[in-house]
C-alpha cells in the first residue's frame, strides 16, 4: 500500500503544484483514477451481464443434479468452460478496488510523506515540538495533518522574539534559528470552498466538517440504487410448494448494500476531510461511469 501510496503521491502532487489547492488536486485526481480504471469497469460490466446469465443456467443444472455432487461440480466445470468463464471472474475489480481504496487512505493519511515528499526526520522533530509544546489541540492519530494545520501556528510563533521550544528530547530550540523553507515545506492549501480539509469530523467542532461525509453517504446510497436497478437479475422461479426459492445471492448483495453505508460513514467521520472528498468524487463518476456503460454496453447488444 505504501509503494502505491508513494506512486499516486507523485501523480497528486504534480496536479497540486497546478491548481494550487488540495481539494481541486483530489477532484482531479479522482477523475484520473476513475479514466485508467475504465477498461476494468467495461471488463467488469460486461462479466456482470454474462454471469447473470450462467446463474440462470446454474439454476437449471442445481435443479437436474441435486442429488448428485459428482455430476453437479463436473456440469457446473462444464458450464463456465462453454461459457469461457471463470468461476472467479469479477474478482479481479473488486480486488483493485480494494487495493486503490487503502492506497489512497495512506496518501490522504500522511500527505507530507506520500505527496510532498518531506523528509522523515523533519517530519519527527515537529510532531514532537507540536506535542511537547502543546501546539496541537487536538489527538486525532494524524500526526501529519495536524502538523499542516498548525504549519502557520508554528510560523507566527517564529516571528515572536526569544521564543523557545522544545525539541522532544528536553533540547531548547530558538524558533527563529528554524528556516522559512523547512516550515514552508509542511504547509498545504487544505481551504476548499471554505471547508478546512485537515480536519477530522469527529475531532473537530465545526459543524461544515460533516457536510462533505454526509454527502458522501446520500451519494453512494444513490449509486447503490442504481447499480441494483441497472444489473439484471436472475428470475428467482417457484418451488412446488408455491414459494419463491431463497437466493443467497441476492440477500448477500441486500445485506452488503445495507452495511456499506454504514461502514463508510464511520470511516469517514473519523478519517481526514480529503478522503471523503475523494469518495464523494469517485461515488459521482461512479454513476456517471455506470450510466454511460450500461447505455453503450445496451447499443453494442442491439447491433
Amino acid at each position: 500500500m505504501a509503494f502505491l501510496a508513494n506512486i499516486f503521491g507523485y501523480i497528486l502532487n504534480f496536479i497540486y503544484e497546478i491548481v494550487k489547492n488540495y481539494g481541486l488536486a483530489i477532484i482531479i485526481f479522482s477523475i484520473l483514477i476513475k479514466i485508467i480504471m475504465i477498461p476494468i469497469s467495461i471488463k467488469q460490466q460486461k462479466t456482470m451481464k454474462k454471469s447473470v446469465k450462467v446463474q440462470a443456467k446454474m439454476k437449471e443444472i442445481q435443479v437436474k443434479y441435486k442429488n448428485n455432487p459428482e455430476k453437479l461440480n463436473q456440469a457446473t466445470m462444464e458450464l463456465y468452460k462453454s461459457e469461457n468463464m471463470s468461476p472467479f471472474s469479477g474478482c479481479l475489480s473488486a480486488i483493485v478496488q480494494i487495493v486503490l481504496i487503502f492506497a489512497v487512505f495512506f496518501l490522504v493519511k500522511s500527505p507530507l510523506t506520500y505527496m510532498k515528499k518531506v523528509d522523515a526526520g523533519v517530519i519527527d522533530k515537529y510532531v514532537k515540538i507540536m506535542q511537547q509544546n502543546e501546539l496541537s489541540t487536538t489527538n486525532s492519530g494524524y500526526p501529519e495533518i495536524e502538523l499542516i494545520r498548525e504549519a502557520e501556528n508554528i510560523k507566527k510563533l517564529k516571528e515572536q522574539e526569544n521564543t523557545e521550544i522544545t525539541d522532544g528530547e528536553d533540547e531548547k530550540i530558538q524558533l527563529s534559528e528554524i528556516k522559512d523553507e523547512e516550515i514552508d515545506s509542511l504547509y498545504i492549501n487544505m481551504d476548499f470552498f471554505g471547508l478546512n480539509l485537515a480536519q477530522v469530523p469527529t475531532k473537530s467542532s465545526d459543524w461544515k466538517a460533516y457536510i462533505i461525509p454526509v454527502l458522501y453517504v446520500i451519494v453512494a446510497i444513490a449509486s447503490m440504487k442504481i447499480t441494483n436497478v441497472s444489473t439484471p437479475k436472475v428470475e428467482n422461479k417457484e418451488n412446488k410448494g408455491g414459494e419463491a426459492e431463497f437466493d443467497p445471492m441476492a440477500q448477500m448483495n441486500k445485506n452488503m448494500n445495507l452495511m456499506f453505508p454504514i461502514l463508510y460513514v464511520t470511516v469517514a467521520l473519523m478519517a481526514p476531510l480529503g478522503l471523503a472528498l475523494y469518495w464523494l468524487m469517485n461515488s459521482l463518476l461512479m454513476i456517471v461511469e455506470k450510466l454511460a456503460l450500461n447505455k453503450l454496453l445496451k447499443d453494442e447488444e442491439e447491433q
